[in-house]
Protein backbone atom coordinates (compact mmCIF):
# COMPACT_ATOMS: atom_id res chain seq x y z
CA UNK A 1 0.00 0.00 0.00
CA UNK A 2 1.73 3.33 -0.93
CA UNK A 3 2.07 5.68 1.97
CA UNK A 4 0.75 9.07 0.74
CA UNK A 5 0.29 10.90 4.06
CA UNK A 6 1.25 14.56 4.73
CA UNK A 7 -1.50 15.46 6.96
CA UNK A 8 -4.21 14.35 9.31
CA UNK A 9 -6.75 14.22 7.11
CA UNK A 10 -4.50 11.77 4.41
CA UNK A 11 -3.76 9.64 7.26
CA UNK A 12 -7.21 8.93 8.69
CA UNK A 13 -7.33 8.19 5.21
CA UNK A 14 -4.71 5.58 4.88
CA UNK A 15 -6.06 4.00 8.83
CA UNK A 16 -9.58 3.69 7.00
CA UNK A 17 -7.98 1.21 4.82
CA UNK A 18 -6.09 -0.52 6.98
CA UNK A 19 -8.55 -3.51 9.06
CA UNK A 20 -8.54 -2.76 12.96
CA UNK A 21 -6.83 0.65 12.95
CA UNK A 22 -9.68 3.19 13.15
CA UNK A 23 -13.03 3.24 14.22
CA UNK A 24 -15.88 6.15 14.62
CA UNK A 25 -18.47 6.79 16.42
CA UNK A 26 -21.16 9.49 15.90
CA UNK A 27 -22.61 8.80 19.86
CA UNK A 28 -22.48 11.92 21.36
CA UNK A 29 -19.55 12.14 24.31
CA UNK A 30 -18.67 14.70 26.60
CA UNK A 31 -15.07 16.26 25.77
CA UNK A 32 -15.23 16.59 30.33
CA UNK A 33 -13.58 13.15 31.17
CA UNK A 34 -15.86 11.07 28.68
CA UNK A 35 -13.95 10.84 25.84
CA UNK A 36 -10.52 10.08 27.45
CA UNK A 37 -12.55 7.69 29.44
CA UNK A 38 -13.55 6.14 26.57
CA UNK A 39 -10.53 5.78 25.08
CA UNK A 40 -8.76 4.76 28.05
CA UNK A 41 -10.76 1.44 27.44
CA UNK A 42 -10.42 0.80 23.57
CA UNK A 43 -7.06 1.72 22.90
CA UNK A 44 -4.92 4.08 25.07
CA UNK A 45 -2.29 1.07 26.12
CA UNK A 46 0.56 2.58 27.80
CA UNK A 47 0.64 3.06 31.19
CA UNK A 48 -2.47 3.74 31.90
CA UNK A 49 -4.59 2.48 35.11
CA UNK A 50 -5.72 -1.42 34.23
CA UNK A 51 -8.02 -2.36 32.27
CA UNK A 52 -6.89 -1.23 29.09
CA UNK A 53 -5.17 -2.13 25.90
CA UNK A 54 -3.51 -1.17 22.64
CA UNK A 55 -6.19 -0.59 20.04
CA UNK A 56 -7.18 1.46 16.96
CA UNK A 57 -7.31 4.88 16.88
CA UNK A 58 -10.55 6.25 16.72
CA UNK A 59 -13.03 9.76 15.66
CA UNK A 60 -15.74 10.82 17.61
CA UNK A 61 -18.13 12.87 15.37
CA UNK A 62 -20.57 14.43 17.97
CA UNK A 63 -18.58 16.28 20.64
CA UNK A 64 -20.98 17.61 23.32
CA UNK A 65 -20.86 21.24 23.34
CA UNK A 66 -18.98 21.82 19.52
CA UNK A 67 -21.37 21.28 16.88
CA UNK A 68 -19.60 19.84 13.92
CA UNK A 69 -16.23 19.22 15.66
CA UNK A 70 -14.52 16.31 15.42
CA UNK A 71 -12.09 14.87 17.73
CA UNK A 72 -9.20 12.10 17.05
CA UNK A 73 -6.81 10.72 18.97
CA UNK A 74 -4.85 7.34 19.43
CA UNK A 75 -3.13 7.84 15.96
CA UNK A 76 -0.17 7.16 17.02
CA UNK A 77 -0.97 4.71 19.72
CA UNK A 78 0.36 1.46 18.05
CA UNK A 79 3.87 1.06 17.38
CA UNK A 80 2.72 -0.90 14.27
CA UNK A 81 0.10 1.56 13.24
CA UNK A 82 3.09 4.43 13.47
CA UNK A 83 5.12 2.00 11.01
CA UNK A 84 2.44 2.51 8.55
CA UNK A 85 1.91 5.89 8.88
CA UNK A 86 5.50 6.56 8.47
CA UNK A 87 6.31 3.84 5.63
CA UNK A 88 8.54 1.79 7.72
CA UNK A 89 9.23 -1.33 9.42
CA UNK A 90 7.90 -1.09 13.20
CA UNK A 91 11.00 -2.78 14.84
CA UNK A 92 13.31 -0.32 12.39
CA UNK A 93 11.92 3.07 13.24
CA UNK A 94 14.82 4.16 15.66
CA UNK A 95 16.78 3.52 12.74
CA UNK A 96 14.66 5.50 10.10
CA UNK A 97 14.56 8.02 12.55
CA UNK A 98 18.36 8.11 13.08
CA UNK A 99 18.92 8.58 9.45
CA UNK A 100 16.21 11.23 9.00
CA UNK A 101 18.18 13.44 11.80
CA UNK A 102 21.38 13.19 9.85
CA UNK A 103 19.94 14.15 6.88
CA UNK A 104 17.40 16.46 7.21
CA UNK A 105 15.13 18.93 4.60
CA UNK A 106 14.30 21.97 6.15
CA UNK A 107 10.76 23.28 6.06
CA UNK A 108 9.81 25.50 3.71
CA UNK A 109 7.43 28.86 3.71
CA UNK A 110 4.70 28.86 1.03
CA UNK A 111 4.68 31.29 -1.63
CA UNK A 112 3.55 34.78 -0.87
CA UNK A 113 -0.33 35.05 -1.91
CA UNK A 114 -0.56 31.17 -1.81
CA UNK A 115 -3.96 29.98 0.58
CA UNK A 116 -2.83 27.99 3.44
CA UNK A 117 -5.23 25.57 4.22
CA UNK A 118 -5.23 26.03 8.43
CA UNK A 119 -6.28 29.67 7.53
CA UNK A 120 -9.39 29.01 5.39
CA UNK A 121 -11.43 30.75 8.71
CA UNK A 122 -9.99 33.01 10.88
CA UNK A 123 -11.28 33.94 14.04
CA UNK A 124 -9.67 36.95 15.56
CA UNK A 125 -9.56 37.63 19.51
CA UNK A 126 -10.92 40.78 19.54
CA UNK A 127 -14.45 39.73 17.72
CA UNK A 128 -17.03 39.46 20.18
CA UNK A 129 -17.78 36.88 21.69
CA UNK A 130 -14.03 35.30 21.42
CA UNK A 131 -13.79 32.05 23.14
CA UNK A 132 -10.44 29.59 22.39
CA UNK A 133 -12.33 27.07 24.54
CA UNK A 134 -15.66 26.94 22.37
CA UNK A 135 -13.40 26.74 18.88
CA UNK A 136 -10.85 24.38 20.18
CA UNK A 137 -12.43 21.14 21.58
CA UNK A 138 -9.83 20.54 23.73
CA UNK A 139 -10.99 17.42 26.27
CA UNK A 140 -10.62 17.90 30.51
CA UNK A 141 -8.89 14.12 30.42
CA UNK A 142 -10.24 13.20 33.66
CA UNK A 143 -12.51 15.10 36.85
CA UNK A 144 -9.82 16.26 38.45
CA UNK A 145 -7.57 18.38 35.41
CA UNK A 146 -7.19 21.97 36.08
CA UNK A 147 -8.79 22.34 32.13
CA UNK A 148 -8.93 21.55 29.27
CA UNK A 149 -5.87 20.57 27.54
CA UNK A 150 -4.37 21.12 24.45
CA UNK A 151 -1.77 17.61 24.19
CA UNK A 152 -0.75 17.76 20.58
CA UNK A 153 -0.05 21.25 19.83
CA UNK A 154 2.96 21.78 17.77
CA UNK A 155 4.29 25.03 19.47
CA UNK A 156 6.95 26.90 17.13
CA UNK A 157 8.93 30.14 18.01
CA UNK A 158 11.91 31.78 16.92
CA UNK A 159 15.07 32.91 19.10
CA UNK A 160 14.13 36.33 19.56
CA UNK A 161 18.38 37.58 18.86
CA UNK A 162 19.47 34.26 16.49
CA UNK A 163 16.32 33.62 14.76
CA UNK A 164 16.60 30.46 14.86
CA UNK A 165 13.71 28.31 15.37
CA UNK A 166 12.19 24.78 17.09
CA UNK A 167 9.30 23.04 17.61
CA UNK A 168 7.74 21.04 20.34
CA UNK A 169 4.87 19.58 22.36
CA UNK A 170 3.89 21.23 25.27
CA UNK A 171 1.15 20.90 28.10
CA UNK A 172 -1.28 23.85 27.28
CA UNK A 173 -3.89 24.34 29.49
CA UNK A 174 -7.23 27.04 28.17
CA UNK A 175 -7.55 29.13 30.97
CA UNK A 176 -9.60 31.86 29.57
CA UNK A 177 -11.46 33.07 26.39
CA UNK A 178 -8.08 34.58 25.21
CA UNK A 179 -5.27 32.67 27.74
CA UNK A 180 -3.72 29.25 27.84
CA UNK A 181 -0.78 28.20 30.05
CA UNK A 182 1.86 26.69 29.42
CA UNK A 183 4.09 24.21 30.88
CA UNK A 184 7.95 23.92 30.72
CA UNK A 185 9.99 20.95 32.38
CA UNK A 186 12.56 22.79 33.83
CA UNK A 187 16.03 22.70 31.15
CA UNK A 188 14.30 20.44 28.72
CA UNK A 189 13.36 22.19 25.59
CA UNK A 190 14.74 24.72 23.35
CA UNK A 191 11.49 26.97 23.51
CA UNK A 192 11.86 27.37 27.25
CA UNK A 193 15.36 29.10 26.43
CA UNK A 194 13.49 31.10 23.75
CA UNK A 195 11.20 32.32 26.36
CA UNK A 196 13.74 33.09 29.15
CA UNK A 197 15.96 35.08 26.50
CA UNK A 198 12.53 37.58 25.20
CA UNK A 199 11.87 37.56 29.00
CA UNK A 200 14.84 39.05 30.00
CA UNK A 201 14.51 41.75 27.28
CA UNK A 202 11.27 41.87 28.28
CA UNK A 203 9.80 40.97 25.60
CA UNK A 204 6.82 38.89 24.40
CA UNK A 205 7.90 35.55 22.26
CA UNK A 206 5.38 34.96 19.87
CA UNK A 207 4.67 31.32 19.05
CA UNK A 208 2.27 29.34 17.03
CA UNK A 209 0.21 26.29 18.31
CA UNK A 210 -0.32 23.87 14.75
CA UNK A 211 -3.13 20.94 16.06
CA UNK A 212 -3.95 18.42 13.54
CA UNK A 213 -0.91 17.77 11.49
CA UNK A 214 1.23 14.75 9.59
CA UNK A 215 2.37 11.96 12.34
CA UNK A 216 5.72 12.65 11.21
CA UNK A 217 6.17 16.05 12.06
CA UNK A 218 4.55 14.66 15.78
CA UNK A 219 7.37 12.34 16.01
CA UNK A 220 10.06 14.73 14.68
CA UNK A 221 8.92 17.08 17.35
CA UNK A 222 9.54 14.92 20.81
CA UNK A 223 13.66 15.09 19.62
CA UNK A 224 15.73 16.53 22.30
CA UNK A 225 19.29 17.74 23.17
CA UNK A 226 21.93 16.50 22.16
CA UNK A 227 21.01 14.30 18.95
CA UNK A 228 18.99 17.82 18.19
CA UNK A 229 20.37 20.46 19.82
CA UNK A 230 19.92 24.34 19.88
CA UNK A 231 19.59 25.93 16.01
CA UNK A 232 18.23 22.54 14.93
CA UNK A 233 14.78 22.78 13.63
CA UNK A 234 13.07 19.29 14.24
CA UNK A 235 10.68 19.61 11.51
CA UNK A 236 13.46 18.74 9.29
CA UNK A 237 12.78 15.63 10.29
CA UNK A 238 9.56 14.94 9.25
CA UNK A 239 10.82 17.00 5.96
CA UNK A 240 13.17 13.82 6.08
CA UNK A 241 10.93 11.14 6.74
CA UNK A 242 8.26 12.73 4.04
CA UNK A 243 11.64 13.81 1.75
CA UNK A 244 10.13 16.87 1.02
CA UNK A 245 9.92 20.31 3.15
CA UNK A 246 6.98 20.56 5.24
CA UNK A 247 4.93 23.57 4.28
CA UNK A 248 5.20 26.76 6.57
CA UNK A 249 2.51 29.40 6.52
CA UNK A 250 3.31 33.07 7.79
CA UNK A 251 1.09 33.76 10.79
CA UNK A 252 -2.00 36.43 10.31
CA UNK A 253 -1.34 38.54 13.88
CA UNK A 254 2.38 37.22 15.30
CA UNK A 255 5.65 37.38 13.48
CA UNK A 256 5.80 33.62 13.50
CA UNK A 257 5.17 30.68 10.87
CA UNK A 258 2.66 27.83 11.28
CA UNK A 259 2.22 24.16 9.31
CA UNK A 260 0.37 25.36 6.57
CA UNK A 261 -2.03 22.41 6.36
CA UNK A 262 -2.60 21.88 9.95
CA UNK A 263 -6.39 21.48 11.16
CA UNK A 264 -6.02 24.23 13.54
CA UNK A 265 -3.54 27.33 14.43
CA UNK A 266 -3.66 29.28 17.31
CA UNK A 267 -1.51 32.60 17.74
CA UNK A 268 -0.15 33.99 20.18
CA UNK A 269 2.76 35.76 22.20
CA UNK A 270 4.04 34.10 25.31
CA UNK A 271 4.30 37.31 28.05
CA UNK A 272 6.95 38.06 29.90
CA UNK A 273 6.74 37.98 33.56
CA UNK A 274 3.41 36.89 33.68
CA UNK A 275 2.00 33.86 35.41
CA UNK A 276 -1.13 31.93 36.65
CA UNK A 277 -1.62 28.69 38.87
CA UNK A 278 -2.22 26.16 36.12
CA UNK A 279 -5.31 25.20 38.46
CA UNK A 280 -7.00 28.17 38.80
CA UNK A 281 -10.19 27.45 37.53
CA UNK A 282 -10.13 23.63 39.39
CA UNK A 283 -8.13 24.23 42.30
CA UNK A 284 -7.82 20.66 42.68
CA UNK A 285 -3.70 21.20 42.96
CA UNK A 286 -3.61 18.71 39.65
CA UNK A 287 -2.83 19.25 36.13
CA UNK A 288 -3.50 16.46 33.58
CA UNK A 289 -2.00 12.61 34.02
CA UNK A 290 1.03 12.71 32.75
CA UNK A 291 2.95 9.47 30.73
CA UNK A 292 4.56 7.60 33.82
CA UNK A 293 0.79 7.03 35.08
CA UNK A 294 0.25 10.11 37.42
CA UNK A 295 -1.56 13.10 37.52
CA UNK A 296 1.16 15.88 37.18
CA UNK A 297 1.36 18.41 40.05
CA UNK A 298 0.08 21.62 39.13
CA UNK A 299 2.29 24.51 39.83
CA UNK A 300 1.70 27.95 41.62
CA UNK A 301 3.58 29.62 38.27
CA UNK A 302 3.15 28.81 34.90
CA UNK A 303 3.71 31.10 32.32
CA UNK A 304 0.62 32.18 29.77
CA UNK A 305 -0.05 32.97 26.32
CA UNK A 306 -2.27 35.55 25.46
CA UNK A 307 -4.32 34.29 22.27
CA UNK A 308 -4.77 36.83 19.37
CA UNK A 309 -6.44 34.69 16.75
CA UNK A 310 -7.34 31.08 15.83
CA UNK A 311 -7.50 30.00 12.45
CA UNK A 312 -8.66 26.62 11.04
CA UNK A 313 -9.56 24.50 7.98
CA UNK A 314 -12.82 23.99 7.10
CA UNK A 315 -14.64 21.94 9.03
CA UNK A 316 -11.25 21.12 11.64
CA UNK A 317 -10.40 17.86 13.08
CA UNK A 318 -8.93 18.29 16.76
CA UNK A 319 -6.29 15.83 17.81
CA UNK A 320 -5.39 15.38 21.14
CA UNK A 321 -3.54 12.17 22.72
CA UNK A 322 -3.87 10.89 26.51
CA UNK A 323 -0.60 11.36 28.85
CA UNK A 324 -0.26 8.04 30.11
CA UNK A 325 -1.09 6.12 26.86
CA UNK A 326 0.80 3.89 24.13
CA UNK A 327 0.99 7.31 21.66
CA UNK A 328 3.07 8.37 23.89
CA UNK A 329 5.39 5.86 24.21
CA UNK A 330 5.38 6.56 20.05
CA UNK A 331 6.49 10.13 20.23
CA UNK A 332 8.57 10.13 22.73
CA UNK A 333 9.78 6.78 22.78
CA UNK A 334 10.93 6.20 19.01
CA UNK A 335 12.75 9.51 19.27
CA UNK A 336 14.78 8.01 22.51
CA UNK A 337 15.55 4.91 20.01
CA UNK A 338 16.93 6.76 17.62
CA UNK A 339 19.56 9.07 19.85
CA UNK A 340 21.03 6.10 21.66
CA UNK A 341 21.22 4.63 18.23
CA UNK A 342 23.46 7.37 16.76
CA UNK A 343 25.15 8.07 19.84
CA UNK A 344 26.65 4.65 20.92
CA UNK A 345 26.91 3.04 16.75
CA UNK A 346 29.50 6.41 16.74
CA UNK A 347 31.62 4.78 19.73
CA UNK A 348 31.18 0.99 18.86
CA UNK A 349 30.00 0.76 15.68
CA UNK A 350 27.33 -2.52 14.83
CA UNK A 351 27.45 -3.46 18.38
CA UNK A 352 23.99 -2.45 19.23
CA UNK A 353 21.26 -4.29 17.15
CA UNK A 354 18.74 -2.46 17.68
CA UNK A 355 17.18 -0.49 21.15
CA UNK A 356 13.56 -0.11 22.56
CA UNK A 357 12.41 2.73 24.71
CA UNK A 358 9.78 0.18 26.30
CA UNK A 359 6.44 1.26 26.98
CA UNK A 360 6.62 0.41 30.47
CA UNK A 361 8.76 3.58 30.93
CA UNK A 362 6.37 5.67 28.94
CA UNK A 363 8.89 6.07 26.35
CA UNK A 364 11.28 8.27 28.29
CA UNK A 365 12.36 6.02 31.71
CA UNK A 366 13.47 2.88 30.34
CA UNK A 367 15.09 1.46 27.44
CA UNK A 368 16.03 -2.54 25.98
CA UNK A 369 19.40 -2.02 24.61
CA UNK A 370 20.23 -5.37 21.84
CA UNK A 371 23.63 -5.63 21.89
CA UNK A 372 26.06 -8.32 20.32
CA UNK A 373 29.44 -9.68 21.59
CA UNK A 374 31.44 -11.22 18.18
CA UNK A 375 34.96 -11.17 20.16
CA UNK A 376 36.20 -11.61 24.03
CA UNK A 377 37.08 -8.07 23.81
CA UNK A 378 33.67 -6.83 23.62
CA UNK A 379 32.82 -8.49 27.13
CA UNK A 380 32.18 -5.25 29.07
CA UNK A 381 31.16 -2.76 26.18
CA UNK A 382 27.51 -3.43 26.50
CA UNK A 383 28.09 -1.82 29.88
CA UNK A 384 29.65 1.00 27.67
CA UNK A 385 26.49 1.48 25.29
CA UNK A 386 24.36 1.63 28.73
CA UNK A 387 25.97 4.37 29.80
CA UNK A 388 26.26 6.37 26.70
CA UNK A 389 22.60 5.76 26.29
CA UNK A 390 22.72 7.72 29.30
CA UNK A 391 23.85 10.42 27.95
CA UNK A 392 22.19 10.42 24.63
CA UNK A 393 18.71 10.69 26.32
CA UNK A 394 19.07 12.26 30.15
CA UNK A 395 15.61 11.58 31.14
CA UNK A 396 16.59 8.07 31.16
CA UNK A 397 16.23 5.76 34.19
CA UNK A 398 17.15 2.06 34.13
CA UNK A 399 18.70 0.38 30.77
CA UNK A 400 18.17 -3.12 30.07
CA UNK A 401 21.00 -4.94 28.24
CA UNK A 402 20.04 -8.07 26.18
CA UNK A 403 21.76 -10.26 23.87
CA UNK A 404 21.19 -10.66 19.94
CA UNK A 405 18.66 -13.78 20.65
CA UNK A 406 16.37 -12.07 22.43
CA UNK A 407 13.62 -9.82 21.41
CA UNK A 408 13.71 -6.31 23.17
CA UNK A 409 9.92 -5.58 21.87
CA UNK A 410 9.09 -8.31 23.45
CA UNK A 411 8.84 -7.59 27.27
CA UNK A 412 8.59 -11.46 28.34
CA UNK A 413 11.95 -12.07 26.53
CA UNK A 414 13.44 -9.65 28.41
CA UNK A 415 12.31 -10.61 31.80
CA UNK A 416 12.98 -14.55 30.44
CA UNK A 417 16.57 -12.82 30.04
CA UNK A 418 16.90 -11.41 33.11
CA UNK A 419 15.62 -14.15 35.44
CA UNK A 420 17.87 -16.89 33.46
CA UNK A 421 21.19 -14.73 32.95
CA UNK A 422 21.80 -12.02 35.09
CA UNK A 423 22.47 -11.80 38.87
CA UNK A 424 21.46 -9.37 41.01
CA UNK A 425 25.05 -8.79 42.95
CA UNK A 426 27.20 -8.80 40.07
CA UNK A 427 24.82 -7.74 37.09
CA UNK A 428 23.17 -4.03 38.68
CA UNK A 429 25.23 -1.49 38.22
CA UNK A 430 23.58 1.46 39.93
CA UNK A 431 24.57 5.27 39.35
CA UNK A 432 22.91 7.79 42.12
CA UNK A 433 22.64 11.01 42.27
CA UNK A 434 21.58 11.98 38.93
CA UNK A 435 19.72 14.34 37.37
CA UNK A 436 16.84 12.25 35.33
CA UNK A 437 13.12 13.68 35.20
CA UNK A 438 10.83 15.30 37.73
CA UNK A 439 7.83 13.49 36.69
CA UNK A 440 9.05 10.64 38.20
CA UNK A 441 7.43 10.88 41.61
CA UNK A 442 9.76 8.35 43.19
CA UNK A 443 12.95 10.64 42.65
CA UNK A 444 12.35 13.37 45.88
CA UNK A 445 13.75 13.44 49.09
CA UNK A 446 10.50 12.18 50.55
CA UNK A 447 11.60 8.53 49.33
CA UNK A 448 14.91 8.49 49.94
CA UNK A 449 16.56 11.52 52.06
CA UNK A 450 20.31 10.60 50.14
CA UNK A 451 18.21 12.38 46.96
CA UNK A 452 19.25 16.08 47.01
CA UNK A 453 16.31 17.47 44.69
CA UNK A 454 13.21 17.06 43.28
CA UNK A 455 14.00 14.70 39.93
CA UNK A 456 16.73 13.53 41.03
CA UNK A 457 17.47 9.53 40.48
CA UNK A 458 19.58 6.28 40.84
CA UNK A 459 20.12 5.55 37.42
CA UNK A 460 20.79 1.69 36.63
CA UNK A 461 21.82 -0.63 34.83
CA UNK A 462 20.48 -4.32 34.31
CA UNK A 463 22.91 -6.63 32.40
CA UNK A 464 21.06 -9.39 31.39
CA UNK A 465 23.67 -10.59 28.75
CA UNK A 466 25.52 -14.03 28.82
CA UNK A 467 29.00 -13.54 29.08
CA UNK A 468 31.29 -13.74 26.36
CA UNK A 469 32.77 -17.32 27.30
CA UNK A 470 29.85 -18.55 28.63
CA UNK A 471 27.70 -18.10 25.50
CA UNK A 472 27.86 -22.09 24.43
CA UNK A 473 25.91 -22.82 27.41
CA UNK A 474 23.12 -20.46 27.09
CA UNK A 475 22.36 -21.70 23.67
CA UNK A 476 17.90 -21.54 23.30
CA UNK A 477 16.31 -24.53 21.75
CA UNK A 478 16.01 -24.66 18.76
CA UNK A 479 12.80 -25.32 16.85
CA UNK A 480 12.40 -26.05 13.10
CA UNK A 481 11.73 -22.11 11.51
CA UNK A 482 8.63 -23.21 9.17
CA UNK A 483 6.13 -20.94 7.49
CA UNK A 484 3.25 -21.05 9.63
CA UNK A 485 0.87 -19.04 6.93
CA UNK A 486 0.86 -22.99 4.57
CA UNK A 487 -1.56 -24.33 7.76
CA UNK A 488 -2.74 -21.23 8.69
CA UNK A 489 -3.92 -18.76 5.67
CA UNK A 490 -3.51 -15.60 6.36
CA UNK A 491 -1.55 -15.91 9.40
CA UNK A 492 1.11 -12.78 9.99
CA UNK A 493 3.95 -13.65 12.49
Amino acid sequence: MANKVNDLRSALELLKGIDGQLIETDVEVDPMAELSGVYRHIGAGGTVSRPTKEGPAMVFNNVKGHPGARVAIGLLASRRRVGYLLDCDPKRLGFMLNDSVANPIAPQVIAEGEAAACQEIVYMADDPGFDVRKLVPAPTNTEEDAGPYITMGMCYAHDVETGEHDVTIHRLCLQGPDTISMFFTPGARHLGAFREKAEALGKPLPISISIGVDPAIEIGACFEPPTTPIGYDELSVAGAIRKEPVKLARCKTIDEYCIANAEYVIEGELLPNTYVEEDQNSGTGKAMPEFPGYTGVAPKQVPVIKVKCVTTRTNPIMQTVIGPSEEHVSMAGIPTEASILSMVDRAMPGRVQNVYAATPGGGKFMAVIQFKKTVPSDEGRQRQAALLAFSAFPELKHVFLVDEDVDPFDMNDVIWAMNTRFQGDVDCITIPGVRCHPLDPSNDPACDPSIRDHGIACKTIFDCTVPYDQKHRFQRSKFKDVDPSHWVPGFID
